[in-house]
């Protein structure tokens, strides 16, 4: 009777975290604004995500600016995090690859970074300062919002050659 007893409270469990999750569900904003770690470069590269957050574009590949939170100097979004920019990021390992893949957009060079189950992430090569661009799986084959980006980077980042 024990055996039968337990039987019957394990289907419970699936139940009542169904119903938790159905009540979080339901009370969570459907215009949530997306949440990123800030990154904690040193002062100098930090002055520098300063002056690149005052240049950054208002839209993005069409869309409107909506900043992650925690709000921060050292990051940006746009388009409810399909657009994310995190500025004073650590060197990327994948930058040491000699098989990894690059672009160069409007005079900045990008490190891409291909992620399983969603879109890419680009971190800016040979700056004072990295700059992380992550995009949605709405980008998974278009870097086309480093055209909007590119000029706030090279205008406040400079070149560390």
């Amino acid at each position: 009777m024990t055996s039968s007893h337990r039987l019957r409270r394990l289907p419970a469990l699936p139940v009542v975290a169904a119903a938790v999750l159905l009540a979080a569900t339901g009370c969570s904003s459907t215009d949530a604004t997306a949440s990123v770690p800030v990154p904690s470069p040193p002062s100098a590269e930090a002055a520098l995500c300063g002056a690149l957050h005052e240049e950054l574009p208002e839209t993005v590949a069409g869309l409107g600016r909506s900043d992650p939170e925690p709000g921060s100097d050292l990051t940006a979004g746009w388009g409810d995090g399909a657009i994310v920019l995190r500025c004073g990021v650590p060197r990327p390992p994948a930058m040491s690859d000699e098989e990894a893949l690059g672009a160069e957009v409007d005079g900045v060079g990008w490190l891409t970074e291909l992620r399983e189950g969603d879109g890419p992430r680009f971190t800016s090569t040979s700056r004072k300062a990295y700059v992380e661009v992550s995009l949605d799986e709405r980008f998974a084959h278009d870097a086309s919002p480093l055209t909007d980006l590119a000029p706030a980077v090279k205008k406040a980042v400079p070149p560390s050659l």
